[in-house]
């Protein structure tokens, strides 16, 4: 892929109706890009089918939610859930009597783990041992989710996997340097991926980031052909991150963040979606703009891409609902520290060198380097410390704004895809935003 495929016209069609199904392939946690598209399919009136990755036991061995954790979990989804540990990765998965990937990565130090190495065809095994876990996982799910799914009806199956992190001290502390270092604690990104730990963890997020989206489709093959025949359609949505196109110099400009590990395994997703559409599966990866959640909150300065959604706001409507919420972000700073003076810091950014060095997009994922980590770092804080509030940014409410967004225009885009992958830029949100919230003024 040499460019971007960017949605730039909001979806107007809409096949799901009461009676369809939802289906969430991958469990509801906090916040993130997954409750945009639940609360669309509970508005469209569908039924709501979620899995669970399950949990995890005082030994590590994987289990079902016991009674309480299931009805606490459905009721955050607001349906019903399928009781069968759908726990995606390989990390701790091992023939019996064996060790785990986890294990052999325990003796790890942050002195010797760039030299440590792993016994690869062991890796394998466990791999395999973790694939088929899955595999049998997901044939369970299917065959009482076959059950669920009516003849005729249209089904919308949602996956939201995505990580891989081996769970494992020495990982932490070297993401602490490569995502958050500066000066004598940088360490360089390239370092860990040329390192047997690095090398593991890019093979576990392909597991969980990308093929878990291949044995969905498979795995629901035959619920597929059943809805088909009956005369029903199924669609199949994930997310992707691939950068983002924001508002630089007053132009719709591709920018990432960089180093964004899961990079490679992102990209394999576009490429399960590129193959199963080839053989006529509407299968779409959207990617999505950068923000805050439980996981990204890692990735410091991946907020700082944001802001600028403040300004296409402006730009993609009237402008009165648009200056509630630079109100609103104004709100949140501290007496004396202006939105715009926020803003200007972002741009300045934006035009320096080293951004610029990183729009590239033919090079994506790309590495970081020291003088990105103090550039990118030292900006992050400093719009920080302009806030009231460490707990209350501006890009707390940016993010839920992009999460209102992209719910509607995911789901509404689903009905009828246009590609097998789809960038959703600042300009669609803010359009999409705008159109919500003049509807809401109206009525």
């Amino acid at each position: 892929m040499t460019a971007p495929v960017s949605l730039r016209d909001i979806p107007q069609n809409n096949i799901f109706r009461k009676g369809d199904v939802f289906v969430l392939f991958g469990e509801l946690f906090g916040r993130g890009y997954a409750n945009g598209l639940v609360n669309e399919a509970r508005n469209a009136g569908m039924t709501i089918i979620g899995i669970t990755v399950g949990r995890r036991d005082e030994n590590l061995a994987l289990r079902a939610l016991t009674d309480e954790e299931l009805a606490t979990a459905e009721a955050n989804l607001g349906g019903r859930i399928i009781n069968v540990p759908l726990m995606a990765g390989f990390d701790l998965d091992a023939p019996a009597g064996e060790p785990t990937p986890t294990d052999l990565l325990a003796n790890m130090t942050l002195k010797s783990w760039h030299d440590d190495k792993l016994d690869w065809k062991h890796i394998e095994k466990c791999r395999d041992a973790g694939v088929k876990r899955f595999k049998d996982s997901v044939a369970r799910v299917m065959a009482q989710l076959d059950g669920m799914i009516p003849d005729g009806s249209n089904a919308f199956f949602a996956h939201t996997m995505a990580g891989g992190i081996p769970k494992v001290k020495v990982f932490l502390a070297i993401a602490n340097r490569i995502y958050k270092g500066r000066g004598e604690r940088f360490m360089p990104s390239r370092a860990l991926l040329e390192s047997d730990l690095g090398k593991l963890c890019l093979m576990n997020f392909d597991e969980v980031t990308a093929n878990t989206f291949q044995y969905l489709i498979e795995g629901s093959a035959a619920i597929r052909a059943r809805l088909e025949k009956t005369g029903g359609q199924v669609r199949y949505t994930a997310y992707g991150y691939h950068g983002t196109e924001i508002l630089i110099d007053g132009k719709y400009q591709w920018q990432t963040y960089t180093n964004y590990t899961q990079g490679q395994a992102k990209m394999r997703l576009e490429r399960v979606a590129q193959a199963v559409w080839a053989q006529g599966i509407k299968a779409t990866v959207f990617n999505c703009p950068e923000i805050r959640t439980n996981s990204s909150d890692i990735f410091v300065g991946v907020e700082l891409s944001l802001f600028p959604l403040l300004k296409a706001l402006m730009k993609e409507g009237d402008g009165a609902w648009a200056e509630v919420q630079w109100q609103a972000c104004r709100d949140l700073l501290q007496e004396g520290a202006s939105l715009e003076a926020l803003l200007q810091k972002i741009d300045d950014y934006n035009a320096t060198s080293v951004m610029q060095k990183y729009r590239n997009f033919a090079a994506w994922p790309m590495d970081n380097s020291a003088e990105l980590a103090d550039l990118m770092i030292g900006t992050s804080e400093e719009i920080t410390q302009m806030h009231k509030d460490r707990k209350a940014l501006v890009t707390d409410h940016l993010s839920a704004l992009v999460l209102e967004g992209t719910g509607p225009l995911m789901f509404m885009e689903a009905s009828h895809p246009s590609a097998p992958v789809l960038w959703l830029n600042h300009d669609i949100i803010a359009k999409q935003l705008n159109r919500i919230h003049s509807y809401t003024a109206v009525s």
